[in-house]
């Protein structure tokens, strides 16, 4: 198609792509750290360097959930194509939609959006979901593992041995602790831990689809999806069909 019909459309506002772009880091770091945690031991991580791991590891967590947490609250008040009706795939129509939208790639003539074509609704979807899973069991597994915000205080006054200050806990550390009350919070934490540790290679397999994705409509559809996220601006072929909505 000729480059003179190419035209501009305003797709993603400022804060739309600073959320993309600090979500895509911590989940790099969060997975890095993640792993050196998980196979510690296989990387010859003592008791010490492995609690350092987690520290930081939850450090970025903090990070990883504030940046989710506002971009829910952006998902009401923010621009056109940030707002959740532009994101979730539960709308009528959409079934048709999506129809549409895969029989035009499948004949080469694709059909554009500004915003989120109907697979790529559910593919972020699918993606929040899972962060708000690994958030939420994070937060978690931090307070039962280091006695980290928010959740840290109320754990170690369950896990504190009788008459023993539960300020004086120290993470990786069993002294001053009750076992029995310990052995219970621990049971109480394993759903969350395998749900986090789950989480985990569910993240690592989307976030693979997801670039492959990406840049396999890049690369057969055009549009600019990846600058798109830098500049805020999709360069489309053709009118896309939510242009006027």
């Amino acid at each position: 198609m000729a480059s003179q019909n190419y035209q501009s459309y305003q797709a993603w506002d400022r804060t739309t792509r600073i959320f993309h772009w600090v979500n895509a880091l911590s989940i790099i770091l969060l997975m890095t750290f993640g792993s050196l945690i998980f196979y510690g031991g296989d990387f010859g991580f003592s008791g010490d360097s492995k609690l350092f791991m987690k520290k930081l590891h939850t450090l970025v967590g903090y990070v990883f959930a504030i940046n989710l947490i506002w971009r829910i609250v952006w998902g009401f008040i923010g621009s056109p194509n940030a707002r959740w009706g532009k994101i979730l795939p539960f709308y009528k129509g959409f079934g048709a939609e999506l129809k549409a939208y895969i029989a035009g790639d499948k004949a080469g003539e694709p059909v554009y959006y500004v915003g989120r074509s109907p697979l790529a609704r559910i593919a972020v979807t699918v993606i929040l979901i899972v962060c708000i899973s690994q958030a939420v069991t994070g937060i978690v597994v931090a307070g039962t593992d280091i006695y980290f915000p928010p959740l840290g205080n109320m754990i170690t006054e369950w896990v504190a041995l009788s008459g023993t200050d539960p300020s004086l806990l120290v993470a990786g550390s069993k002294e001053l602790v009750d076992p029995d009350a310990y052995k219970e919070m621990r049971a109480f934490r394993s759903p969350y831990i395998t749900l986090h540790v789950y989480g985990f290679y569910t993240l690592v397999a989307l976030m693979v689809l997801h670039i492959a994705v990406v840049i396999r409509n890049e690369v057969k559809q055009g549009g600019g999806l990846i600058s798109a996220m830098f500049t805020g601006k999709k360069v489309l072929p053709k009118k896309p069909v939510d242009a006027d909505e």
